[in-house]
């Protein structure tokens, strides 16, 4: 079987179904066909996805994330509400714990500013008056528009506008290699006068065989949320503590569900394979073996402590551990009240081997053939619509 398109969408995540989208709204007439490798979109990362929707606070303004969280927060915010999914507008403190973390709540707030980011510095009794439990010291920062989504509905219907606006979606197709004309997959060729590469665990994979992400590697790390057997509505809004700026993972946090439930974490552990879900689910020898060549030499030598982040991160597969650091954050909390871990996912962080640290922002390589989505980074969810406008501007005039 040979497939013909105009544009090859590689991965149905978030990404690639808000790039296929995009694609037929601005290619008019064009024939996009969008892969998926497993039988429905969104079993990957989009659909284990917090499910928050982030306002645009905490990345400074020249990086793409500052830009595409803002509006992606109106953009998806508005299409949820424009079809009927749910969407909890509950907010967010971000909580100081000591004197320190002052100097980088200012921080934070200048960052909010110059992104064109609604955020409030409150004193600690404003902040009880949002959450009454809350701990913070001295003072804190509210935004009032990061909220939650259920990313499995989100995914759903987007799939399904995805198909209503033409796009053929082929599910249960696995990319194998390059070809002259295109790409072979598990059930033939498909022929494409541009691809794009949307495969998130797999895109340096996919993208070293057209030549490029020489210099990248995926490093998977597994995120846990530990849930509460708290009724709905036992917390108000989302509590966050100030993340350190150098990694990008933002903390033990509490977020509140779309439905009104409530969830601390998430983990960030070095998984050992690319989808090492549970236990040796997927298990790929050749992929250990790299992970672990990979990870030996960031113990050794890297531009970010990674075997303090390692080892911080293991540690937290303790709910006790877990528990404790949330504790910092809200009065009345206990090991108790939270015994039920949700579904794993995984985090395909990019990174950089000339200079052994993580990207912190989107990468993408293209050329007149391709384009590859390398670091599709957090908060990626929040970010997909303006982000598959900007990667569609970069598109070069098809080829006859």
């Amino acid at each position: 079987m040979t497939v013909e398109s105009d544009f090859l969408v590689i991965g149905g995540g978030i990404m690639g179904l808000s790039i296929a989208r995009e694609l037929r709204k601005r290619f008019h007439g064009s024939r996009v066909v969008l892969i998926e490798k497993e039988s429905h979109c969104g079993e990957h990362a989009s659909g284990r996805n917090s499910g928050v929707l982030h306002a645009g606070f905490y990345y400074t303004a020249d990086s793409l994330k500052a830009r595409f969280t803002r509006d992606g927060n109106r953009a998806l915010t508005g299409y949820c509400e424009s079809r009927g999914l749910k969407i909890n507008k509950c907010g967010k403190l971000v909580v100081a714990q000591n004197e320190g973390d002052l100097q980088w709540l200012d921080e934070l707030m200048s960052r909010a500013e110059n992104n064109g980011v609604e955020l409030q510095i409150i004193d600690q009794k404003e902040a009880e008056a949002i959450e009454p439990r809350v701990k913070t010291f001295k003072r804190a920062l509210f935004s009032p528009t990061t909220s939650s989504v259920n990313p499995y509905e989100v995914m759903a219907r987007l799939e399904q506008d995805v198909r209503d606006h033409g796009v053929q979606v082929h599910p249960g197709v696995r990319y194998l290699k390059r070809t002259a004309n295109g790409i072979h997959t598990s059930t033939g060729n498909y022929h494409a006068r541009y691809i794009i590469n949307c495969a998130g665990l797999y895109a340096d994979t996919i993208g070293r065989d057209f030549g490029f992400s020489r210099h990248y590697r995926i490093l998977p790390f597994k995120g846990l949320y530990l849930y509460s057997s708290e009724s709905a509505g036992g917390l108000r809004t989302h509590i966050y503590p100030v993340p350190d700026l150098r990694n990008p993972f933002l903390g033990v946090h509490f977020t509140v569900t779309a439905e009104g439930h409530t969830k601390i974490g998430p983990t960030a552990t070095p998984a050992f394979w690319r989808e090492q879900y549970q236990g040796m689910e997927n298990f790929n020898s050749a992929e250990l073996l790299e992970i672990l060549f990979r990870q030996a030499g960031l113990f050794v030598s890297s531009n970010f402590d990674f075997k303090r982040l390692a080892f911080e991160e293991i540690r937290k597969y303790s709910r006790g551990h877990l528990v404790s650091l949330a504790s910092n954050l809200l009065e009345g909390v206990h090991k108790s009240q939270f015994k039920e871990w949700g579904p794993p996912g995984i985090r395909a962080q990019l990174l950089d081997l000339r200079g052994k640290k993580l990207e912190m922002d989107f990468v993408l390589e293209h050329d007149d053939r391709s384009m590859h989505i390398l670091n599709a980074v957090s908060p990626a969810f929040t970010c997909a619509f303006p982000f598959a406008e900007y990667v569609c501007g970069k598109v070069p005039p098809l080829k006859e």
